[in-house]
């Protein structure tokens, strides 16, 4: 699993109880001790999404965040005296956690999610702690952050808490179910889902923050989660958020994907989570007031054989997603009706057509199509496929399409490193079965009997992998070995490691098929 360098919206959060007379959340009822509690805790906030650097330790920091202001390295939150926590006491960990004040640095960047740990409960913060001194320490120096003058003056942060920060611990509403409230502690505490999902990000958990609206983090679009049947999750039954929430696709007719921080906090995080945290986690984000981000308008227009972006859609697309966007059941999501598609902001549907997708929850990786289109071509698609077949979104402006290129760093897409296998039993039937050797070379016209013979070859040695994990381990080795070599500068590397994804989720799903049966999108056309 590659990371992304992103804050990861919609973080699930701390378990709850309903405590007599809802007087206060009482902690989970998971037994054992409150290290063990204090593990699941920090599993279900997801704090190794943004403490843990791209192949660094775990919770050792360095991670770079992306914020409006400059660049953020993260602290190291291991036990290392030196380097870490080991130093603090816990009063020194809660004044940090809840307050946003750190023993070393002084005041906090509301990067760091305090305006919601605040209402946290002094035994979840506690257990936190007892896991976070618990884990390994490792000595790693935290680098330096890239924040320019005057943001780099940390007492200048007095004004943004005056106005925007309020210590405080969760309230319970009398009026409302246990269920409801044990959701509210979650969404609003540890889990900090409104940090990615309000529309303004530094106004913090304030009234001025466009509340679970929808809004960019860090070039993704993390979207409306309000009951708003058309931008929200007010179409979508409770089975299907959850769902969602549990494995990154819904079942039924949402045809939701989760893409790029989402799905890395889906994996990490929101996969490890108990049935009964989400669902209290969606009973409440039910109750809260439904909101349009933007007032639906009539793009009828895109809708035509002429329209801008039609004939694109059908040269790249159709094939895969269908001439009605109506995709291909257990194998290519649809874009009709699809949420995340018709989203306020552009930016998920422009970083997924130019960065593609792995395979994911069953379904087959998207190739880095865009690579291969115009930004003209993808900004054209991207307004066609927001407002055809019942969609309606608001058209592209500005330059956003070429914005979303440059910041799209994907393996799929050749613009960044290929990535690593992390299972180490499916690593170690990989060097077994000699998949590396295999791969080197490799013509084109030899993807399918080549991949049936390996498929096989690594499907009879026991890993516990899931076929998502083979489809993208076979994809990672293959870049290994052939991202350089010049046979695949023809049509681009780009559209080859994509077809080789492709073809690799066909003999590993579906071993009976052959070539003739994959979409023909997977290739890009040759224009004239």
């Amino acid at each position: 699993m590659q990371r992304t360098n992103a804050l990861s919206p919609g973080r699930a959060a701390v378990p709850l109880l309903a405590g007599l007379l809802l007087s206060a959340p009482a902690l989970a009822q998971d037994g054992g001790s409150a290290v063990e509690r204090g593990k699941y805790l920090v599993t279900m906030g997801d704090c190794a999404a943004c403490h843990t650097a791209p192949g660094g330790k775990y919770l050792a920091g360095n991670y770079a965040l992306n914020m409006p202001f400059g660049v953020i390295m993260t602290p190291n939150l291991t036990p290392d005296k030196e380097t870490g926590l080991g130093d603090y006491s816990y009063a020194d960990f809660e004044k940090s956690f809840r307050q946003g004040y750190s023993k070393h640095v002084g005041y906090l960047y509301p990067a760091f999610p305090f305006g919601w740990y605040t209402k946290v409960s002094d035994e979840d913060t506690q257990a936190i702690w007892a896991y976070l001194q618990s884990i390994p320490a490792v000595n790693e120096k935290r680098r330096e952050s890239q924040i320019p003058f005057p943001f780099s003056v940390r007492t200048a942060l007095v004004t943004w808490r005056t106005a925007f920060f309020t210590d405080a611990r969760f309230k319970p509403d009398p009026n409302a179910s246990a269920e409801v409230n044990r959701g509210g502690y979650l969404v609003e505490g540890l889990g900090h889902c409104a940090m990615c999902h309000n529309e303004n990000k530094l106004v913090g958990n304030s009234s001025f923050a466009g509340r679970f609206g929808g809004g960019v983090i860090d070039g993704w679009y993390a979207p409306n989660i309000t009951p708003d049947g058309h931008q929200g999750i007010g179409a979508w039954t409770d089975e299907q958020v959850v769902t969602y929430l549990k494995t990154g696709t819904a079942p039924g007719d949402r045809p939701g994907v989760a893409a790029g921080p989402m799905r890395q906090t889906i994996m990490e995080s929101l996969s490890q989570v108990k049935e009964e945290d989400l669902k209290a986690m969606v009973a409440y984000l039910r109750t809260v007031p439904a909101k349009q981000t933007y007032k639906p308008k009539d793009l009828t227009a895109f809708d035509t054989p002429d329209a801008p972006g039609a004939s694109t859609y059908l040269t790249y697309c159709s094939s895969c997603h269908q001439p009605d966007g109506k995709g291909i059941e257990g194998a290519v999501p649809a874009l009709a009706g699809n949420t995340s598609v018709m989203s306020e902001g552009p930016e998920t549907v422009l970083r997924v057509i130019y960065g593609g997708l792995g395979a994911q929850s069953g379904l087959a990786p998207m190739v880095a199509i865009g690579q291969q289109m115009s930004d003209v071509e993808v900004k054209n698609v991207t307004d066609y496929i927001r407002n055809s077949w019942g969609n309606k979104a608001p058209p592209l402006t500005g330059d956003k399409a070429s914005e979303a290129r440059a910041a799209t760093k994907t393996m799929l897409s050749g613009t960044a490193p290929c990535a690593e296998i992390e299972q180490d039993k499916l690593k170690a039937a990989f060097d077994q079965a000699g998949v590396a050797a295999t791969l080197t070379g490799l013509k084109q016209q030899d993807f399918v009997p080549t991949l049936a013979r390996v498929v096989q070859q690594v499907k009879a040695i026991p890993t516990g992998a899931s076929d998502d994990d083979v489809v993208n381990a076979l994809t990672t080795a293959f870049c290994k070995v052939g991202r350089d070599d010049p046979q695949y500068a023809s049509p681009s590397w780009p559209a080859v490691i994509g077809t080789f994804a492709n073809v690799a989720y066909s003999q590993v799903k579906h071993p009976e098929k052959q070539a003739v049966n994959l979409p023909a999108a997977i290739t890009p056309p040759t224009k004239n």
